[in-house]
């Protein structure tokens, strides 16, 4: 049985486990998805195996996700680390039930509470970059909500890492509450984070919690190895260029792995995300109980060099100007001088 350890958020104290469980499978709003009483038995084979923080978001379903997850919380709310998120649109004939501003914020966490029949939530996500609020009013509306005692944490998700930069220092100059963690789309099919969201994430202390690990599915061996295709989402993946051959082929890169370890293709992508750092917290998530069970099993999964090696080698992106640029022999010579392989810097990367 899997046993999953705890991590600290971020630059927190607060303990979260490895893997956090993500709920946008919880319900059926929007033609998919567990109905409430599968979604239970999933958030119970989670909490079995030790599993703490949950993942959800206003957004998903309607609501109706955040209503499943609040029933099943019952008895359970002092355990469990509960993240939300608002942001997104959730009437959309009132052009002020979406964006970042201080009135859609307020009435966006009430609504929340009472969906999740709690009065405060652990963590709260701004959903995404809204470029029509000002960072600096996002960020002392937050602080506002902490100080009220309605959240106890922030994290930023799906925003570009300038604004992030510019919010975080804003808001420790500011003596306000600072994002803990960034919340990306990040596996071995998007790794364009490392470009600029990671380095930055590094420099702040943020955890990294990673949306879409298995990449929509496309490694779980499902598009590679002759499983059952749910049409809604290969026609999702197709439109996104998920299930290019560049896709493909490193996702016959994880079954490779996988077999050579007896594990699952969605471990596999699983621990490679986990294993890029301690900060690094996968959103996992099911729609079936054997499916959480075996993505669970990734917590117990070490990845040997080489097989990280591979991994690395069929996934690697250009990480573009001014990035290689700067990591080229000539520019490091003249950056670090030609002694540069004589000195033991703290952040050296080249």
């Amino acid at each position: 049985m899997t046993n999953l350890r705890y991590r600290l958020l971020g630059p927190t104290g607060l303990r979260v486990s490895e893997l956090c469980l993500g709920t946008m499978s919880f319900g059926d709003a929007w033609g998919f998805g567990a109905d409430p009483a599968t979604s239970h038995r999933v958030l119970d084979a989670y909490a079995a195996a030790g599993g703490n923080f949950l993942d959800t978001a206003n957004k998903y379903h309607g609501g109706q996700t955040e209503e499943i997850v609040g029933s099943w919380l019952e008895g359970k709310r002092d355990r469990t680390v509960v993240a939300t998120k608002y942001t997104l649109a959730m009437d959309h004939s009132d052009p002020n039930s979406a964006g970042n501003h201080r009135k859609n914020l307020v009435l966006a966490v009430e609504a929340s509470l009472a969906r999740l029949r709690t009065d405060y939530v652990d963590l709260l996500w701004v959903h995404a970059w809204d470029d029509y609020t000002p960072y600096q009013e996002t960020m002392r509306a937050l602080d506002d909500l902490v100080r009220a005692g309605k959240v106890l944490y922030v994290g930023v998700s799906d925003t570009p890492a300038w604004v992030v930069s510019a919010a975080q220092v804003h808001a420790e100059l500011r003596g306000w509450s600072a994002f803990a963690g960034l919340q990306i789309e990040y596996s071995l099919l998007e790794r364009t984070p490392e470009r600029d969201l990671l380095p930055m994430a590094e420099h702040f202390g943020l955890a990294v919690v990673a949306w879409a690990p298995l990449g929509a599915g496309v490694l779980t061996g499902k598009y590679t190895r002759g499983g059952a295709i749910d049409s809604r989402r290969e026609q999702s993946n197709v439109a996104r260029g998920r299930t290019d051959e560049r896709a493909l082929t490193i996702a016959r890169a994880v079954d490779r792995v996988a077999d050579e370890l007896g594990a699952s293709s969605a471990q596999v992508a699983t621990a490679w995300v986990r294993a890029q750092g301690y900060r690094y917290l996968p959103i996992v998530g099911a729609r079936k109980v054997e499916q959480i069970e075996d993505t669970l099993g990734a917590a117990a999964l070490e990845l040997s060099p080489a097989h990280l090696a591979a991994l690395d080698e069929v996934s690697q992106v250009s990480l573009g100007f001014p990035h290689e640029f700067l990591r080229s022999d000539g520019v490091l010579d003249m950056v670090r001088s030609e002694q540069r392989g004589r000195i033991d810097g703290r952040r050296a990367r080249g």
